[in-house]
């Protein structure tokens, strides 16, 4: 039988070497443009830097929101489940001294109950004697059934304290997965956005991200202004809360002392006026009354985009102190440079 010859490969010489090596480069060159990788992006102007880690900055702060709000939710689960395991203890301890009670009468009724009521009759000096004891053991039969009742109505309790701490716990491990989800999506845009930021000198990242000397210095050596009147104490001890966190850091998740995203600093402007805020601005916007932007007082919540993700509070004049993100701290804004959703009054 013949064996079976692979035909000899002609080795490339000259200009077809030259030419199958020019293809080759400009397939991988053109495989490399498809896939992404292998070369160094083209490098982006300060207005294409800025578009792109404006949308970043938005997107962060949209997952950060869902975050805090996994998080309050989280908290709240973790206190019940809490309450919940102390209340079944103590119904426990309870049930266990129950429990030493009936055995108590049960005892009793094995060393004085075991007797037949004929035979009792017959060793009783007299009717009188034994009808007394009669009734002695018909009330420490009720007391003995009622001691019983109160058992297995104990024992349904701590069932059912046991079923909800256990649907509590499943919320809470949901809400736990929920937040490493969020903080990952915030995680990844925060990083992105900085990258992008990178490519850009200290002069373009300051025009970038509307950062410049006063701003940054503001609320750390006096330039801040003196905060305006607001219609009632609480508003003006908001706004005078918002005045002194100028230049503090914005770092997502935070409500203070020393540094905030945009609604961990309202709520603790208001915190520290006696009220309690929702912790996102989803709930922010529902607290209190809807105001008119032609109406605006300071203490006034001013929210921005179409899905609630940013808030800062009112001080007058058509400005605002906010966190605005990661790149900037925390300052006065005119609350124009984004699009308005709408305001609330705190009530």
């Amino acid at each position: 039988m013949a064996a079976h010859r692979k035909p000899r490969q002609r080795s490339l010489s000259g200009h077809t070497a030259r030419t199958a090596a020019t293809i080759a480069l400009a397939g991988a060159a053109t495989a490399t443009a498809f896939d992404g990788t292998g070369h160094a992006d083209p490098r982006l102007s300060p207005a294409e830097v800025k578009s792109k880690v404006d949308a970043l900055y938005r997107e962060a702060e949209v997952a950060t929101e869902k975050y805090n709000g996994a998080k309050e939710k989280a908290e709240n689960a973790e206190k019940s489940l809490g309450e919940l395991r102390d209340e079944a203890a103590r119904k426990t301890e309870k049930l266990n001294a129950a429990r030493e009670g009936l055995g108590s009468l049960a005892a009793a009724q094995y060393r004085s109950g075991g007797i037949a009521p004929s035979v009792q009759l017959a060793l009783s000096s007299g009717p009188d004697q034994y009808l007394e004891r009669a009734a002695l053991a018909d009330r420490a039969d009720s007391r003995r059934a009622a001691t019983v009742a109160g058992v297995q109505k104990q024992l349904q309790e701590i069932e059912q304290l046991r079923t909800e701490a256990d649907t509590t716990l499943a919320h809470l491990k949901s809400r736990q997965a929920e937040l490493n989800r969020h903080k990952k999506t915030v995680t990844g845009k925060l990083d992105a956005a900085k990258r992008l930021l990178s490519q850009l000198t200290g002069e373009q990242r300051a025009e970038v991200t509307g950062e410049d000397r006063a701003s940054r210095t503001a609320g750390r050596d006096g330039v801040s202004g003196t905060p305006p009147k607001a219609a009632d104490a609480r508003a003006s001890a908001a706004v005078s809360y918002a005045y002194k966190a100028l230049g503090s850091p914005y770092v997502w998740g935070a409500t203070g002392p020393d540094a905030f995203d945009c609604s961990g600093l309202t709520q603790a402007a208001y915190r520290s006026a006696g009220v309690e805020l929702p912790r996102t601005t989803y709930a922010q916007i529902a607290t209190g009354e809807r105001v008119p932007r032609s109406q605006l007082q300071p203490g006034d919540l001013v929210f921005f985009y179409q899905g609630i993700s940013h808030v800062g509070l009112y001080v007058g004049n058509g400005q605002m102190i906010h966190a605005p993100n990661p790149s900037a701290p925390v300052r006065l804004a005119p609350i124009s440079q984004m699009p308005f959703a709408g305001a609330t009054r705190v009530s």
